[in-house]
């Protein structure tokens, strides 16, 4: 009876959980996991799962908290105490301008490619950004929730489309030929996919905001297992498609002799290509829609995520009042970021390589830090001991958050040093 009460109501609940997965299977999908299947072929399908599993925990926290609490984990951080927000806040501000500039400069090369119209990638940059704010300018949650859920089902098929053909068309990579990814190129390479697979662990601010909202849409409040069962399907799904699009790469491109490019946009071009010159031209749509949606999923969400996360920033500070001015409101932040973003891409030009290097450094640097925050609030008083996490997450949590040190610190020996 339990169970049947869960199914019907956790429609309710149902939606965070995608949204979250649209963020996450972006540039670490599209660019990073099908990199690691083109160079090495299936040899580092056990990084993507590592790196899945120790995150899990930390981003695991951020439903969790929301859905026993009713609020936010930035609010959350502000108990703990001002460092634990501060943290966070500096990682934000010092991050969302780069990583929005990055994901929407990528889905504007895609566009290029899906509709054939030669321009400019900043005005396509800044097209598609505003497709993005009228969307959520006028319905806001809403209207996310409702586009995620229709985008998530064409990627998943058109991805799993993609891999089928290559699968049967009877690429196959050898494996004794792959290269070792135990020397300098290898493991800087190593350290960027882990680094933001699936998705880097602020997110899960993200998601306890997502969550939240969902249930002001539905005037639900979804139970802690339903909003976790959103969280699994979501997360797990993502990491799935992770490993998809690695076996892509590993399918289509292993052993191709092409030198792939490091930036995000000229190597969407370059993946486009080579599908379509190896499957042939009538697999060209299945691969820019899918590749398409992919990024474009992305950067609708975090178009919405860094002004939701900012308002919540500047009510908790506020002592949970929400500000009147327009400026500091959700709409007001949505389009400020947006332009602000867009100006950062507009300056930097070539350059902006160096800004996305900095921004992947503070999260990898960062990482530990957030982890920490989030498990420190999630044992503490604050939170109800009923609903802690069950002793084998908060052994994955210390397992998560020593691999996590280790990484930031291999990180910036093998940046700064080697």
């Amino acid at each position: 009876m339990e169970s049947e009460k869960v199914k019907s109501t956790f429609k309710y609940a149902f939606g965070p959980g995608l949204i979250l997965a649209a963020a996450a299977i972006g540039v670490s999908h599209l660019v990073q996991s099908t990199r690691a299947g083109a160079d090495y072929g299936f040899n580092l399908v056990w990084a993507v799962v590592i790196a899945s599993l120790m995150k899990y925990p930390f981003l695991e926290y951020g439903p969790r908290y929301a859905a026993t609490t009713g609020e936010s984990l930035i609010a959350g951080y502000k108990k703990l105490g001002s460092w634990a927000l501060w943290i966070y806040i500096i990682f934000t501000v010092g991050t969302m301008f780069a990583i929005q500039a990055a994901v929407t400069i990528v889905t504007a090369s895609l566009a290029v490619e899906l509709t054939g119209i030669e321009l400019p990638l900043l005005i396509w940059s800044i097209i598609i950004l505003a497709i993005c704010i009228g969307v959520l300018f006028r319905g806001q949650y809403s209207a996310l929730d409702s586009i995620i859920k229709l985008v998530m089902v064409v990627l998943t098929i058109s991805t799993v489309a993609a891999f089928a053909v290559a699968l049967l068309d009877g690429h196959s990579p050898s494996l004794t030929e792959t290269p070792s990814v135990w020397n300098v190129a290898g493991i800087t390479f190593l350290i960027a996919l882990m680094g933001w697979m699936p998705i880097p662990i602020d997110a899960s601010a993200w998601h306890s905001l997502w969550t939240l909202e969902r249930e002001k849409q539905t005037n639900h409040r979804s139970s802690l297992k339903e909003s976790l069962l959103d969280f699994n399907i979501g997360y797990i799904g993502s990491a799935i498609l992770a490993l998809i699009f690695l076996g892509l790469g590993a399918l289509v491109m292993f052993g191709s002799g092409v030198s792939f490019s490091s930036a995000g946009a000229a190597f969407a071009q370059q993946l486009i290509d080579l599908y379509t010159q190896t499957l042939g031209d009538w697999a060209h749509w299945i691969i820019i829609i899918c590749a398409f949606t992919t990024m474009f999923s992305t950067t609708l969400t975090v178009t919405d995520s860094y002004p939701r996360v900012s308002q919540e920033i500047f009510r908790v500070m506020n002592a949970g009042k929400d500000s009147d001015s327009w400026i500091f409101s959700y709409k007001g932040l949505l389009f400020g970021i947006s332009v602000i973003s867009m100006l950062v891409l507009y300056i930097t030009g070539s350059q902006f390589t160096y800004i996305i290097d900095l921004a992947t450094s503070l999260s990898f640097l960062t990482a530990p830090a957030l982890a920490f925050i989030n498990y420190r609030l999630i044992m503490s008083s604050y939170f109800p001991e009923e609903h802690k996490p069950p002793i084998w997450l908060r052994i994955l949590s210390w397992f998560g958050m020593i691999f996590l040190s280790v990484f930031a610190l291999l990180f910036f020996y093998w940046r700064f040093f080697v």
